[in-house]
């Protein structure tokens, strides 16, 4: 397909944040041109891909790490409700798109999962009931339950306690609303949606550099994989979605924004079953608690995962360091997108995070039997030979100035928009996918906020929560929860 010599968009990324964004604008603005740039042969084939992530709708229903217990030994709810309302906002819109038969059968990139936690220990145990108490009345939360009875547990969860000594104390929780989303099928479903409303997909192009015009487009620089063809192309607005190929591009771009910011890779691993025994003995995800030192995305869970219509089991993950940003990028990644702008917030970082480094230097050298006995403190009866090692996508966390520290290190997500709102990108992690749509919508109020006073109504009819809050009334929280669940089949 030949490439225009002008859009009104362009989408750099083939991943769920692109295609996000895309069908929001294809319901928006159907008149604009979007033109999608992805260096691979396929989109969804870097953090997208389902065996790249660990599936999890992030609705803080079973992550520990969005709970924090406090120095003076409190826990309270706030970030977690925060996370669960982005995630409704996902849920919401994509019901919308479902009944409005624009993508297709729901099951094929999300299914009904309940969601746990899991710890043991007289410690965690009291933290435990901390956070059951600090959720116990929040709407969004509502029909969560919990325990400290072995005997529940197996049966919530009969993998966790085969084999387990009694004489430890154990706790749970469980929500039978979570869900297990393949977000490889939903990026694939988001494109085949906006390119049949005319938008163009290009892949195996890359952008190689990003020029501001007099005019105040962007002109982008490509080149073919194949035939290694240069050329170029001019937007009105530019999103970065490359996932951990943003920072280089927003860099190039030479935004004010960007500078100070720099990127702290992460790669895992994870061990996976497709023994038909020992998957239909474990419906749930289930949470535990990170290793002192550990990154919040390091959280050990035991997961149900559904992906092309097959159960199987995911445990881990396993972190390990490489200077990729991305799964398929190169070694030079890290050193290339060191600047004199990003040096002391880097350098401050890796002063302030030892126990990271420690943490990770220890994954990287981890045997075998090591890995085992950390499937084995959630699965006491697990057994090597059923479980094979996967390598997961490249997480690139957020390092960024910091007025008293120097530089910080940021676990989630954040939107990097020039001051003119023609070029926007997203850097970091988890929880990602899972809160797309709320973030793409903060995208949109950034950079077109003369639009989006006009756009509000439409935003609204797809996403009727807009603009409030599901968790200030029990009510319209469950509601909402219903009509979501009925439309995307997650109820029996």
């Amino acid at each position: 397909m030949s490439l225009p010599k002008e859009v009104d968009v362009c989408l750099i990324g083939g991943g769920v944040m692109s295609a996000t964004l895309g069908a929001l604008l294809k319901q928006l603005e159907p008149r604009w041109s979007i033109q999608i740039v992805e260096r691979l042969s396929d989109v969804a084939l870097e953090s997208s891909n389902p065996w790249n992530n660990a599936g999890t709708g992030h609705a803080a229903l079973c992550e520990l790490n969005y709970m924090p217990e406090a120095p003076d030994g409190s826990v309270e709810a706030s970030k977690a409700v925060a996370i669960n309302e982005q995630f409704q906002v996902s849920r919401q819109f994509w019901a919308y798109l479902v009944e409005h038969h624009l993508i297709g059968d729901p099951t094929s990139f999300i299914n009904a999962t309940p969601h746990m936690t899991f710890v043991w220990g007289e410690k965690n145990v009291e933290y435990m009931r901390k956070r059951m108490a600090a959720l116990r009345n929040e709407p969004l939360f509502a029909g969560m339950e919990y325990t400290e009875s072995a005997q529940v547990i197996e049966h919530w969860a009969p993998l966790l306690m085969d084999e387990r000594h009694t004489d430890v104390p154990v706790a749970a929780t469980r929500i039978t609303s979570g869900t297990d989303i393949d977000y490889g099928a939903l990026t694939r479903q988001l494109f085949e949606y906006i390119t049949s409303k005319g938008a163009n997909l290009r892949t195996e192009t890359e952008v190689t550099a990003l020029k501001r015009l007099r005019n105040g487009r962007w002109r982008l620089s490509l080149r073919d994989s194949v035939g290694n063809t240069p050329r170029t192309m001019d937007a009105k607005f530019v999103f970065v979605g490359a996932g951990g190929g943003a920072l280089a591009l927003l860099q190039d771009a030479g935004i004010q924004e960007i500078r100070g910011f720099g990127g702290f890779p992460i790669s895992g691993e994870f061990l996976r079953t497709t023994n038909p025994a020992i998957v239909a003995r474990h419906q749930a995800k289930v949470y535990g608690k990170a290793s002192v030192g550990a990154p919040p995305m390091s959280v050990p869970h035991l997961d149900t995962r559904v992906v092309d219509g097959e159960k199987s089991l995911l445990f881990g993950p396993f972190a390990g360091f490489t200077p990729k940003f991305l799964k398929q990028g190169t070694w030079f990644d890290l050193p290339f997108s060191i600047r004199f702008h990003n040096i002391i917030p880097m350098l401050a970082v890796a002063v302030t995070n030892f126990s990271l480094l420690r943490y990770l230097i220890g994954e990287l050298t981890a045997s075998r039997s090591k890995r085992l006995a950390d499937l084995r403190a959630f699965m006491p009866s697990a057994q090597m030979e059923d479980w094979e090692l996967i390598t997961a996508g490249q997480r690139v966390q957020v390092m960024k100035k910091d007025k008293k520290k120097g530089g910080v290190l940021q676990f989630g997500t954040e939107v990097v928009a020039a001051k003119d709102g023609t070029i926007a990108g997203l850097l970091g992690a988890s929880p990602g996918a899972s809160v797309s749509v709320q973030v793409m919508i903060d995208v949109l109020q950034k950079c077109f906020p003369e639009d989006f006073t006009r756009w509000t109504p439409k935003i609204q009819k797809m996403i009727p929560s807009f603009g409030t809050r599901l968790s200030d009334s029990p009510k319209v929280a469950a509601e909402s929860l219903k009509h979501t669940a009925e439309v995307l089949k997650l109820t029996a």
